[in-house]
């Protein structure tokens, strides 16, 4: 048996065990004896997706899509894999990620150019392309009928330009991958959770962003589901918090200055001098050490992303 995290109207969540317990969650919808699946990880994951299904009393045919939000790999690595498994599942993916699913040659190139060869390969092993006619490339609104609900496509960019959202119209919540943040548990105080933004390259959008936000919250969803990690309550809240850092986030690029040489360790340095703030803000009880390291890839990430955006930005200027 796998510990499966259980919440209402037919919600699971279980660890994708990514990296560390507690960083990637792989959500499940299920109504009606049928089953969606929001966001994959990596490959290893495929079976304890598996064992849930099976634990939720459904069988591999009763999944009929497979969804997810973009396709950075700690989101849709795992996808291939995932038909294979569920062979009777669509894949559900943003049209500008939809190529990338079926042949994912150019988007490990890409992923190797951010992490190095070796490290690509440790994380997310050989991507496994998805037949085409498997494949639904969903617009803004796409519907998706599952069992007696519907879960409705929107187009969120902000923390990448192919990122979709889900909004599940009965349960009233939204899956949202990376464009509401980031929340690890480990940072709970007495219940209460908190934010961070996730900037990561290369498409880093902060209007964007404020903008997909605004429009998940005017949904007034009960909850929103994050992939890093599972359910976050009091979206209303949250997202104050994350506009606030977007515009922090902004700032902190901005003061690394116009100097390309050593800009991407200034923003480091800069967010760590953030993330030091939002720990005396919200009383998180790590210790600064430990508060580092969980977010330490993140902030390497983020600061690549911000100098990205930065060079962009210029470049229209």
């Amino acid at each position: 048996m796998i510990p499966i995290h259980s919440y209402d109207n037919g919600i699971y969540a279980i660890d994708a065990q990514y990296e560390r317990p507690l960083r990637a969650a792989i959500h499940f919808i299920v109504d009606h004896g049928r089953a969606a699946v929001i966001d994959t990880a990596h490959n290893p994951s495929v079976e304890l997706a598996s064992r849930a299904i099976a634990q939720l009393g459904l069988k591999r045919k009763d999944v009929d899509y497979i969804c997810l939000t973009h396709v950075h790999l700690d989101h849709a690595g795992g996808a291939g894999a995932y038909m294979r498994e569920f062979d009777q599942a669509k894949l559900v993916v943003h049209p500008r990620g939809a190529r990338h699913m079926i042949d994912p040659i150019q988007l490990m190139t890409g992923v190797k150019a951010i992490y190095g060869e070796s490290e690509t390969k440790r994380l997310y092993g050989d991507l496994l392309p998805v037949p085409e006619d498997r494949v639904i490339a969903a617009v803004d609104e796409t519907p998706l009928q599952l069992g007696n609900r519907q879960l409705l496509c929107l187009d969120t960019p902000g923390h990448a330009r192919h990122h979709l959202c889900y909004y599940d119209l009965a349960a009233k919540v939204v899956f949202t991958g990376d464009v509401f943040g980031l929340s690890y548990r480990e940072f709970d105080v007495d219940g209460r959770q908190a934010v961070v933004v996730t900037s990561s390259p290369v498409q880093f959008d902060p209007q964007a962003m404020h903008d997909s936000i605004r429009r998940i919250l005017a949904l007034q969803p009960k909850a929103v589901y994050l992939t890093h990690f599972s359910q976050l309550r009091q979206p209303e809240a949250h997202g104050d918090d994350l506009h606030r850092l977007i515009d922090a986030y902004v700032a902190v690029a901005e003061q690394a200055g116009p100097d390309e040489e050593g800009r991407s360790q200034r923003i480091v340095d800069g967010l760590w001098r953030l993330y030091d703030a939002e720990a005396r803000h919200h009383g998180w009880t790590v210790p600064r050490q430990q508060m580092r390291a969980l977010l330490r890839l993140d902030t390497e990430l983020n600061a690549k992303g911000l100098d990205v955006w930065l060079k962009s930005r210029r470049a229209f200027t």
